[in-house]
């Protein structure tokens, strides 16, 4: 996969399914690399598997996509050129959408009413005076902030205290309602339900005494006119999802496990199924296994159907489909595998999915009768390239005979190859069965990619999860460590020529590793998190990160700070960042890179305008490309092959020029050629996320090689 190769990827987000099980509608989002953002439509897939696929809407930003219960109406929103996230409606047999909401930061999801008369949403309500509220005044003449909470902003979003989302319903028939607010004050509502007769709602908020400080959160229900508002949890966990059971009887909920007596103990505290009686009279029943059973970034919804509730399940590096039955007992597996369960729904005895394997993006496959049909060839764009690598599954023993289980992709060619060892965010994430653009641009460049998933990261059970609290970069850096030298064993890696690099807790560890060893030949650094005690202050989640898993003893803190190693770093160190980063904020990457500089170590800082913390992932197409450019131009400096030469380095000058030209000409190609312009849907994480906070700008990133003069 070459870098341009980002304009082919077809993402398919979470489908919708008709009641009779014949139609799903997903988004399918697309990086335009031309008009470099994202573009992205409705598709209608029927499900009998012989009838073709076609898009739906012709929007350049729909997503969201949600069926009435009756079949007749197909809400969803849409962003207008520039414009918040706004909810549509839809006749499903064809017809103009209609715009329903004007909600000044945006609308969130539409969550329809059991008689399809109403829908319910959330969305963010200014404070008076800013965000655009006040037409003559922009954001630079706007009040100071008077901040009281330690929670107060979010990465990628911006400050939160002055913009609370709350629950909002419209009548969907009458064209000319107007939108209710159903909740209100000082709180955070979220993740909103109906009750089967559609009286009720539930939803998801924190409003107990110390919440503040804590990450605890309950279930709330109320009338559907927001009158007798009640949590019906009291317990220490942090929930989510809520949904009725079809006789409206109880609420089922994803939830963590107790927080502990400081609310804030999150570190690999499985999210679990739980149910709790809709009246709130007894307490939450749990029914996952707490040590097993993680379905805390599994699928983003829980689906109910008759024979009971569908969630995902992380598992080694995959994410299945499982269907815990109403009665209790042990949940049923309905897809397992190399893959990776995105998003799901059910109707009668019709169950769709959307899963994404190493090969894919993803793509929607119905499930009947136990028998699976895909429906769709989204990634057909991709793998038509002939650029998409495979990926190896591969395990090694650690040091204690604990296994390590990861992963290798191989450039093409006999070898021996320079080797790239990357290591994810998180920690408690994973790498898996799914498409790594990163792994796959890496080896089409000439480099196998090494990618494990020690103890601390997700998916292997609560206990390999919680190794590292208060303790990273010990046992996590040993087990990565004994992955790579087994990796390296392999006749067609050059054990001689290797590189680190990795982002967030991946790039805490590349700074981690070069600061205890000499044994890479280079290393890039991104977004990491360098110095806890400075985190504490600067992000968005440092009032409980660091001591989760840092701890508070200064001398325990100290221990476990990359940057009070980084007089031992003789390797030469690229470190990016970008400028709006909040949850590993700006100054993280600054410290590395002037402690660097100023010892003589050859370092680069590249530093991203407008972007955040999810840069790589969903970051400005151009940005993205502009990003993979360089790391391919350090590696070739350092670890050249025949596919991205030393020459490619090129100088310093060069690449400036190359990033403020914006893209490569196989960028520029990629972004005109073939229908990959102009062909696929929405990105749904940029409709409802980005609201009220500058746009990511479309300039250069800033390659900084020497510090600032006075």
């Amino acid at each position: 996969m070459l870098p341009a190769d980002l304009a082919h990827f077809r993402t398919p987000g979470v489908p919708t399914l008709s009641p009779d099980g014949s139609v799903a509608v997903i988004a399918v989002t697309l990086p335009d690399l031309e008009e470099n953002e994202y573009r992205s439509q409705l598709w209608r897939v029927p499900t009998d598997g012989r009838t073709p696929s076609r898009k739906l809407t012709h929007g350049t930003n729909d997503g969201e996509p949600r069926i009435s219960p009756d079949g007749r109406w197909l809400a969803f929103l849409r962003s207008a050129e520039g414009g918040k996230p706004q909810l549509h409606v839809m006749a499903m047999d064809g017809g103009d959408p209609r715009c329903l909401t004007d909600q000044p930061l945006g609308a969130g999801a539409p969550v329809w009413s059991p008689d399809s008369t109403a829908i319910a949403y959330t969305a963010r309500v200014p404070e008076p005076g800013r965000y655009g509220t006040e037409e003559k005044v922009g954001p630079d003449k706007e009040p100071p902030r008077l901040i009281t909470s330690l929670k107060y902003r979010i990465d990628n979003l911006g400050f939160t205290n002055d913009r609370r989302p709350h629950v909002f319903v419209i009548n969907a028939v009458d064209e000319d309602s107007e939108p209710v607010q159903i909740t209100e004050g000082d709180f955070d509502d979220a993740n909103v339900s109906w009750s089967p007769d559609g009286a009720r709602l539930a939803f998801v908020s924190a409003r107990h005494e110390g919440r503040e400080f804590e990450l605890v959160s309950d279930v709330f229900v109320c009338n559907r006119d927001g009158s007798e508002v009640r949590a019906i949890t009291r317990s220490r966990t942090a929930v989510g999802t809520p949904v009725f059971s079809p006789d409206g009887s109880a609420v089922w909920f994803t939830g963590s496990g107790d927080l502990g007596s400081n609310g804030r103990d999150f570190v690999a505290n499985h999210a679990g199924l739980w149910s709790v009686p809709a009246d709130g009279s007894s307490e939450p029943t749990r029914h996952s296994d707490p040590e097993a059973d993680d379905l805390s970034e599994g699928t983003p919804r829980i689906t109910v159907t008759e024979a009971g509730l569908l969630v995902g399940r992380l598992a080694r590096g995959a994410v299945e489909l499982l269907r815990y039955p109403w009665e209790g007992g042990d949940p049923q597996a309905l897809l397992t595998g190399a893959r990776q369960v995105l998003g799901h729904d059910a109707a009668g005895d019709v169950i769709v999915a959307t899963v994404a394997g190493p090969g894919s993006s993803g793509e929607l496959v119905r499930l009947t009768g136990g028998e699976e049909h895909t429906l769709t060839s989204f990634g057909e764009t991709l793998t038509g390239t002939g650029r998409v690598h495979e990926v190896e599954e591969f395990e090694a023993t650690a040091d204690d005979g604990y296994p390590v289980h990861g992963w290798i992709i191989r450039p093409a060619g006999a070898g021996p190859h320079p080797v790239i060892l990357s290591i994810h965010g998180g920690p408690y994430a994973q790498y898996g069965w799914t498409m790594f653009d990163e792994g796959q641009v890496y080896a089409s460049a000439g480099y196998a990619v090494v990618m494990c998933n020690p103890r601390g990261s997700a998916g292997y059970g609560a206990a390999h999860g919680r190794v590292i609290r208060q303790d990273m970069g010990n046992r996590d850096s040993a087990d990565i460590l004994a992955f790579l030298d087994a990796a390296l064993q392999q006749p067609d890696l050059d054990a001689d020529r290797v590189g680190v690099m990795g982002g967030s807790y991946g790039g805490f560890m590349t700074t981690w590793l070069v600061g205890h060893s000499d044994r890479f030949v280079a290393a890039i650094s991104e977004r990491a998190m360098n110095e806890p005690v400075s985190f504490v202050g600067s992000s968005d989640i440092g009032w409980f990160f660091p001591a989760e898993y840092c701890g508070t003893n200064p001398d325990q803190v100290a221990a476990q700070s990359p940057l009070a190693f980084a007089d031992r770093i003789n390797t030469p160190t690229m470190v990016i960042h970008s400028e709006h980063d909040w949850r590993c904020p700006v100054e993280q990457g600054q410290r590395l890179f002037v402690a660097l500089k100023l010892r003589g170590i050859d370092t680069e800082f590249l530093l991203f305008p407008g972007e955040g913390h999810e840069l790589s992932r969903s970051g400005l197409p151009l940005h993205r490309v502009a990003r993979f450019e360089h790391i391919l131009r350090w590696w070739a400096k350092y670890l050249p092959t025949a596919a991205n030469p030393a020459a490619a380095a090129g100088t310093l000058d060069e690449a400036a020029d190359d990033a403020a030209d914006g893209r490569s000409d196989d960028a520029a190609d990629a972004a005109t050629g073939g229908d990959a312009a102009d062909a696929a849907p929405t990105a749904e994480d940029h409709a409802a996320d980005v609201v009220g906070e500058p746009d990511s700008q479309p300039y250069p990133p800033r390659l900084a090689t020497e510090p600032p003069g006075p």
